[in-house]
């Protein structure tokens, strides 16, 4: 699945496109009284004629509408993918799909911060010792977390954050029956009656959120994926998280992401072992349904998960969620410089392969490498 050559080889060979050409035929030929055990005679077959000459000429506007390209000397191989992406979502619009759309939660969490820098302009208050530390000429800092690296306990607060700002910054109380902890509870205590109208705090989620990783040790990527996932099931089921929904939505999400990015993956019966209330029945259900609520898209660019770590260090900064910065050492500063030598001779090699394919810019552009200064 997936392959061009086997899915889309020629738009002529298309079920779909065959369906429509044998209709076209079919309509012709009954306009026209073909095949309905009369002889039409010249006039029928003029008549056939011309009701194929208009049905053609439609038929080849949409085929060519389709391949994207008119050049008879062959159609545009387009990628299964793009063929199966819904009609009824925006790409450019939804975040967890392109690079350059703003992620949802960061622009739920503006509100708060202007709020808060207008409420301290105006009652004058001071922003108290300045903590954070500056690089100058002689000393750099630097902290642990890269987006290929990230650190687990920072990104899992600031995910956490993330999903706080969802919820308490929500359009309405949009959701769905398998995620209702009152209709799915997670342990045998009973659910209060007004479960639905607090909404929990940021360490209460946190806390949910890190008892999950620490039991089935999971990585600070897969916390990135997971609001990833989170985001696209908002966007595609058209619902939102709300105090009624946000542990089930949430540990579904936790649970795809960690089958889809970790190669050895907790399985549902581990997740029963942590909470130790909920059947393998109801986690296969709601894994079930949050895989069709998603379309199957399981899908994460690198740009977008890049786009959604610097957008979470962004939240880190806008509500003071420190990272711990250490000075760079000399052997830190060699292994960066290592780690970039690496990826600087594979995408040079690839630069050089596609000049090769283009005879103009030959000789035209040189990388050049500069040595890092170590003191």
């Amino acid at each position: 699945m997936g392959n061009t050559v086997t899915c889309c080889v020629s738009p002529g060979g298309s079920p779909k496109l065959g369906r429509a050409r044998g209709s076209a035929l079919g309509s012709a030929a009954a306009a026209a009284g073909i095949g309905g055990g009369g002889g039409g005679g010249a006039a029928a077959a003029a008549a056939a004629a011309a009701c194929l000459e208009r049905r053609g000429g439609a038929y080849r506007e949409i085929t060519e509408a389709e391949s994207g390209d008119s050049d008879p000397g062959g159609p545009h191989l387009q990628h299964i993918s793009d063929r199966e992406f819904p009609d009824d979502l925006a790409l450019e619009s939804n975040p967890s799909d392109h690079p350059r759309a703003s992620t949802i939660f960061l622009s739920k969490s503006q509100t708060d911060v202007r709020e808060k820098r207008k409420s301290n302009h105006i009652n004058h208050v001071s922003p108290g010792q300045l903590t954070k530390k500056y690089s100058s000429c002689s000393t750099i800092f630097i902290d642990d977390s890269t987006v290929s690296q990230p650190n687990l306990r920072s990104t899992i607060k600031c995910v956490t954050l993330a999903i706080y700002y969802h919820i308490k910054n929500r359009d309405s109380d949009r959701s769905l029956d398998i995620f209702d902890e009152k209709s799915h509870p997670l342990t045998r205590e009973e659910v209060p009656d007004d479960y639905y109208k607090h909404d929990p705090d940021h360490k209460h989620i946190y806390r949910f959120v890190r008892t999950l990783f620490s039991a089935a040790q999971l990585t600070a990527e897969c916390a990135i994926v997971t609001l990833v996932y989170l985001e696209r099931l908002l966007t595609y089921a058209e619902i939102d998280i709300c105090p009624s929904n946000w542990k089930r939505i949430v540990l579904g999400a936790i649970l795809l992401a960690s089958k889809v990015w970790d190669d050895q993956a907790v399985w549902n019966v581990d997740y029963c072992q942590i909470l130790k209330d909920i059947t393998v029945e109801d986690m296969n259900e709601m894994e079930r349904h949050f895989l069709e609520l998603l379309q199957f898209n399981i899908n994460v660019p690198a740009s977008v998960y890049a786009k959604y770590y610097f957008d979470l260090r962004s939240l880190a900064d806008d509500n003071n969620l420190s990272f711990l910065l250490e000075p760079l050492s000399k052997e830190r500063a060699q292994k960066l410089e290592a780690i970039s030598r690496l990826c600087e001779d594979k995408y040079k090699d690839l630069s050089k392969a596609a000049m090769r394919r283009s005879f103009s810019a030959d000789n035209l552009v040189g990388i050049r490498r500069s040595n890092a200064i170590l003191s």
